[in-house]
């Protein structure tokens, strides 16, 4: 009885989840989004002027510090005293083994080849359908009644393959096992 009670209770409250659409398990926070790795910046280290009196006055309508680009040479943590730096003889090496230059949409492929490729997981719904771990494909002998056949077969003159063979049978579950 408490069995079908919980059935009856579970059911409205299965639907209810499955109606809400959209990605459940993203939702619930069961899967992780970790962050694009070509995406991911490094900073120039902040530094303080020796002086706060030096600063220039603000232009109005100029663009602000903070929302240019930084140049590649803060980016790279070389000093802007210094210039750009010619590349080494093993970096002009390298360069030149590698061939031309790649291609701009190089990520918009990568991230085509690997929806291919990757599976999706199994959605909360899917999950709850099959929750049950499917039997492996084949028939399962009784080997205790099987070699008893194969004894009483030999005993009697017989040929192996007469008799049936038997069959081993799942144990019997309720209905929430």
């Amino acid at each position: 009885m408490t069995q079908l009670r919980t059935l009856l209770l579970g059911l409205p409250l299965l639907a209810a989840l499955a109606g809400c659409g959209g990605d459940t398990a993203r939702s619930l926070g069961f899967t992780r989004d970790p962050p694009d790795e070509f995406q991911v910046t490094t900073r120039a280290p902040l530094s303080v002027p020796p002086r706060l009196t030096e600063l220039p006055p603000p232009t109005p309508g100029a663009p602000r510090p903070q929302d240019q680009r930084p140049p590649a040479s803060a980016i790279l943590g070389v000093s802007p005293s210094a210039g750009p730096a010619a590349p080494s003889g093993a970096e002009r090496a390298l360069l030149a083994q590698a061939g031309r230059p790649v291609d701009d949409s190089i990520r918009a492929q990568v991230d085509a080849e690997s929806l291919r490729l990757d599976r999706p997981s199994r959605s909360l719904v899917d999950r709850l359908m099959f929750w049950r771990a499917t039997p492996p494909p084949g028939t399962a002998v009784d080997a205790q009644r099987e070699a008893q056949r194969l004894r009483e077969n030999a005993a009697l003159g017989r040929e192996t393959t007469d008799g049936t063979t038997p069959v081993a049978q799942p144990p019997r579950r309720g209905l929430l096992d």
